[in-house]
């Protein structure tokens, strides 16, 4: 009984009160991630997510940093690299393997960062690739499958990087305000359904989302030691350093997110004082020390500085709809959009992001709260200089998003790797809480009690789109269609065997639930085709999704042309609807003897049987 009574005081007299609170918080929001997991958990739904797993197990199996998606356009440029201006086809006998298929292909599309992370997470966690016939109650949903637990282990990973983003989000908020400031900023994150979204995508964000705070913790540090100095004149070489540094860690994560450099030496250009170019000159040369090697490496391997990222611009203009670029077998990149293709790519998506995205920043109205905020001081001067920096962001992260916008931000509007301003959400989190406090001071009361219920109902509508994330209906975790992880690895495996080539429209699902190399669908099923099945390496499974299947038949089936090389007008022939109902298949096509899948999708195969039923 005294031990208990013991216990008691120390909690209420010895300080004991504040670790409960903590532990009770920690305890809070460990149970708020379990309860998203469990209601609001989805298997990876974008090609990023899983092109970034598949080159991080192959760098956590030591098959070097090299990739089993195959996109056409790399072929392309590893054969221009070692054999600049050679014939892009030859007899395959002959052949070297300048493309570098038939081993292990490079990757010219991912920065190292995110996916060395996963490598490590690779290692360090029990991953079960294979998926079982009778998985645990966990990964299925009334006895069906429904995770993929790679896809889960990778989410916590990205849950975890989210929790350290909340605290620095809370000390950043201490910084420029007060705790109180700090503790709803906190919880308000915590309670966007956003970042919870992008918390289970497998995409890079989360990592770029703890960057960029962190980039702004720099700003901060900076500008404090540059007006109220504690350190010394090494601490502001240090900071301007590490500034620099953080900038080129992001851009090796994400290449865009490398324009943030201009805003930072802007920062330092206006409130840095005399030392403002050595200041900025350190910045940049810690910048540019980070990005070179792996420039250098991506020259060397393929002759472009940024490999096929180096094209993005020029996707989705008037030369390179949707994602014909990257499928296409030999492109003429001589032939660029132009300043006025360019233009027009810049001006018309920067008119999507003023009247969508802005409005709805972060994915929550604080944003309103935010852009208000800019116009009003705050409580420390740090704070007021602050808002320079973030609008030289925003204006330098809108204008990457409008010109490097691609077919990926069409397939996933929300939730892709090309969603920059969400970057801003913890920071215009931050602001918004202050801005509103600053208002709730000002507000004439009936009485004190009521501004509890004003401060609880502003938390709950900022927090509803997480709230209705719990209730009914319930939305499957299964990405389906066109992924369904079962399926796509059941039709690789069953049918192919590690080295054969599979060619399919999700060749990113097949890498990486099937683990199979996969080469993206040409832009037809004639020249395209035969220039990898013939000389580059044979083709041993034909796997289209819904992706084809499903879509319009005029704009995407190519019934508009007249010509037969068209993967629309393969399928229509190969189940009768052209030629008087008779079954074909162009005549110098491989002969495919297996074909199953239809109606959810179709799969032609080499073999007629499966590699488990071959004797």
């Amino acid at each position: 009984m005294d031990a208990v009574q013991e216990v008691i005081h120390r909690l209420e007299v010895g300080g004991g009160m504040r670790y409960l609170r903590v532990a009770l918080a920690a305890l809070a929001v460990l149970v708020l991630a379990a309860a998203y997991d469990w209601r609001g958990y989805r298997n990876f739904s974008t090609e990023e997510a899983m092109d970034s797993a598949q080159l991080a197990r192959n760098i956590a199996q030591g098959k070097g940093y090299t990739t089993l998606f195959i996109r056409p356009l790399s072929l392309y440029l590893l054969k221009q690299n070692f054999q600049p201006g050679a014939p892009a086809t030859n007899n395959l006998a002959s052949n070297p393997d300048l493309a570098q298929i038939r081993g292990n292909h490079p990757d010219l599309a991912n920065p190292p960062v995110y996916p060395v992370l996963l490598a490590g997470l690779m290692k360090v966690l029990p991953f079960h690739w294979a998926i079982s016939d009778k998985p645990a109650s966990f990964w299925t949903i009334n006895g069906q499958f429904a995770r993929y637990q790679p896809d889960f282990l990778i989410a916590l990973l990205n849950q975890a990087l989210f929790l350290l983003l909340v605290g620095l989000v809370f000390l950043l908020a201490r910084r420029l305000y007060d705790r109180t400031v700090a503790w709803l900023s906190a919880l308000l994150l915590l309670g966007t359904e956003l970042m919870w979204r992008f918390s289970v995508s497998g995409l890079s964000t989360m990592l770029l989302l703890v960057l960029f705070v962190g980039l702004v913790w720099c700003v901060v540090l900076l500008d404090e030691e540059i007006h109220e100095p504690r350190w010394g004149i090494g601490a502001l070489f240090g900071l301007a350093a590490l500034g620099g540094l953080v900038v080129g860690i992001g851009a090796l994560t994400r290449y865009s997110f490398g324009w943030l450099l201009a805003p930072l030496l802007l920062y330092v250009a206006l409130f840095t004082g005399r030392q403002r170019v050595a200041l900025m000159l350190t910045a940049a040369v810690a910048f540019f020390f980070v990005l070179s090697p792996w420039v250098v490496r991506n020259y060397r391997v393929c002759g472009q500085p940024f490999g096929v990222a180096t094209f993005a611009a020029a996707e989705t203009t008037y030369l390179y709809p949707e994602h014909k670029l990257e499928r296409s077998i030999e492109p003429n990149l001589m032939q660029q959009p132009g300043v006025r293709g360019y233009m027009t790519k810049l001006l018309g998506n920067s008119r999507k992001i003023i009247e969508n995205d802005l409005p709805r920043l972060g994915g929550t109205w604080l944003s309103a709260f935010f852009l208000v905020s800019l116009l009003v001081g705050t409580r420390t001067p740090t704070g007021s200089r602050l808002k320079v920096f973030l609008v030289a962001a925003i204006l330098m992260l809108a204008m990457v998003q409008a010109l490097g916008r691609t077919q990926l931000s069409e397939d996933s509007p929300d939730i892709n790797s090309e969603n920059f301003l969400v970057l801003l959400t913890p920071v215009l989190i931050i602001y918004g809480v202050g801005l509103f406090y600053l208002v709730l001071e000002q507000l004439e009361l009936p009485f004190h009690e009521l501004r509890y219920v004003v401060l609880g109902s502003f938390c709950v509508v900022a927090c509803l789109p997480l709230i209705l994330t719990f209730l009914p209906p319930y939305r499957t975790p299964i990405s389906y269609p066109p992924y369904y992880p079962p399926l796509i690895q059941k039709d690789a495996v069953d049918w192919t065997t590690p080295d054969e080539l599979v060619m399919s429209d999700i060749p990113w699902a097949v890498a990486w639930y099937g683990q199979r190399q996969s080469v993206w669908l040409t832009l037809n099923c004639q020249e395209d085709f035969h220039a990898i099945n013939d000389w580059e390496k044979p083709v041993r499974e034909l796997y289209l999704s819904s992706v084809t299947l499903d879509a319009p038949f005029q704009s995407h089936w190519g019934l508009e042309s007249s010509s037969n090389d068209s993967w629309g007008k393969f399928v229509l022939g190969l189940f009768g609807f052209q030629n008087g109902g008779k079954p074909t298949m162009p005549g110098d096509f491989p002969t495919w003897k297996g074909q199953h899948g239809w109606p959810n999708q179709l799969v032609l195969t080499y073999r007629v049987r499966s590699l488990r039923e071959q004797p």
